[in-house]
């Protein structure tokens, strides 16, 4: 049990994205918060700065989504927003407090600013998310009213269990998506995850993706589609997303295929670390995960607050 410190000298740095040094503080604090409860975050540092800098590059503006509290020199409580889609697409939220520091108004100071902020965006909604295992974080988010969405495992690849899988090589190839390929992109994720059909100017581009560290495969049969994979490698840690396979094509193995060449890629990569997510319902991916060597870490909750 922590005995609580008063916070002496409180000031709040809000930033669009984050320096090497806040990096730095903001990591230590998600380690100090993960060890003592047992708990996960999902913060998207890496990712983040990635992203910043190309849209910075390309726009030259980027709204605020760092949100910093200090007491002097001390980082003690943050929260951070993260959007994965074009312009007005869902803010995912998340965040910690400084076990030496809870119950002082910490977190419910920064959550009124970043209230503020999504508010001054074109997002109908936001998701809140916690650990399940988060007393904390789930306490919070019930004040506010969210409502529940979904779960997901975060997962992560043990590579003593890993056993490469006997699949016919010349069965599948990768081919890397150019911005060319955006249409069919956002065609899959319809088909995979219901997303809505996106804006011209809202197609994800594979071309930026890239230079934000996640790279975007084309399996191909016989030089046909059969489905895509989204490959991240972002400091050695490696991630897989965005797996589907074309409903004309199901039931053949290929999922299992793409997994693998997927996997051994981020290997050949230098990848030091391989993870994923995938929706607690989702039997068969889930199944799937677990046959090439996947273990559950965590779970995460999703909740939606509207505006």
């Amino acid at each position: 049990m922590f005995l609580l410190k008063t916070i002496k000298k409180p000031w709040i740095k809000l930033r669009e994205t984050i320096d090497q040094a806040d990096f730095e503080r903001i990591n230590e604090l998600k380690e100090l918060c993960c060890r003592t409860e047992q708990t996960a975050l999902k913060l998207e540092l890496d990712y983040k700065r990635e992203a910043a800098q190309t849209e910075a590059a390309k726009s030259g503006i980027l709204p605020i989504n760092e949100f910093m509290y200090f007491d002097d020199q001390q980082l003690i409580g943050y929260i951070g927003l993260s959007s994965f889609g074009g312009v007005g697409s869902e803010i995912e939220v998340n965040g910690m407090v400084h076990p030496d520091y809870r119950r002082q108004g910490v977190f419910s100071q920064l959550f009124k600013l970043a209230n503020e902020e999504w508010n001054r965006r074109g997002t109908k909604s936001v998701l809140l998310l916690s650990d399940r295992g988060s007393e904390a974080g789930q306490g919070f988010i019930q004040k506010t009213g969210a409502s529940y969405d979904h779960s997901e495992y975060e997962m992560l690849l043990d590579r003593e269990q890993f056993v490469k899988l006997s699949y016919e090589s010349s069965r599948l190839t990768f081919r890397k998506a150019s911005n060319g390929d955006a249409g069919e992109i956002a065609r899959q994720n319809a088909i995979y995850f219901g997303d809505e059909t996106e804006s011209p100017d809202e197609l994800m581009l594979p071309e930026e993706e890239e230079a934000k560290g996640m790279s975007i495969f084309f399996a191909e049969k016989d030089q046909e589609i059969i489905g895509k994979v989204h490959l991240q490698l972002i400091s050695q840690a490696g991630g897989i997303y965005g797996l589907g396979v074309l409903p004309e094509h199901r039931r053949q193995g290929f999922g299992r295929d793409m997994l693998v060449m997927g996997i051994q890629k981020l290997i050949e990569e230098k990848a030091e670390s391989i993870n994923l997510q995938v929706a607690t319902e989702n039997g068969n991916a889930l199944d799937l995960y677990k046959s090439c060597g996947f273990i559950e870490a965590s779970t995460m909750d999703y909740f939606q607050l509207k505006k």
